[in-house]
């Protein structure tokens, strides 16, 4: 592919890791990356950020997607933010947060960044073309 063909994609996900479009999001990741296009960021918003949490358990017969992004993710050392607002909501925390809000636990950790929308924003910014999955 010539170089001057490759596109650079920012991806929402908005969906659980049990909804359909959360697969379609990964597998279009897997996709732009193996075209040669690059991705600048992933960014998990809404009920997305579930697909970061640590603790999402799939049924045997269903694929494991939380795993499946956190290992995408690390091995493509993607740039992979969950919304902090979306993610405090729904109970989804990594370290500094629950000892914050005085937590047990917390259920976030690498790869995974916690920010604000702002990173969403600068995301579009940087690529070519948002791509969202699950969205409203």
């Amino acid at each position: 592919m010539s170089v001057g063909l490759a596109m650079k994609f920012a991806i929402a996900l908005f969906a659980p890791p049990h909804a359909p479009s959360s697969r379609r999001a990964l597998r279009f990741a897997q996709a732009t990356l193996a075209g040669g296009h690059e991705i600048v960021r992933l960014f998990f918003y809404q009920d997305g950020v579930h697909s970061a949490a640590s603790n999402v358990v799939s049924a045997q017969d269903e694929l494991d997607l939380t795993t499946e992004w956190r290992d995408f993710v690390r091995e493509q050392r993607l740039d992979a933010v969950v919304c902090i607002a979306a993610a405090l909501r729904r109970g989804v925390l990594n370290e500094q947060e629950a000892q914050r809000y005085s937590r047990p636990a917390a259920n976030l950790g690498e790869p995974w960044d916690l920010s604000g929308l702002g990173q969403l924003h600068e995301a579009t910014q940087l690529a070519d073309r948002l791509v969202c999955f699950g969205g409203p």
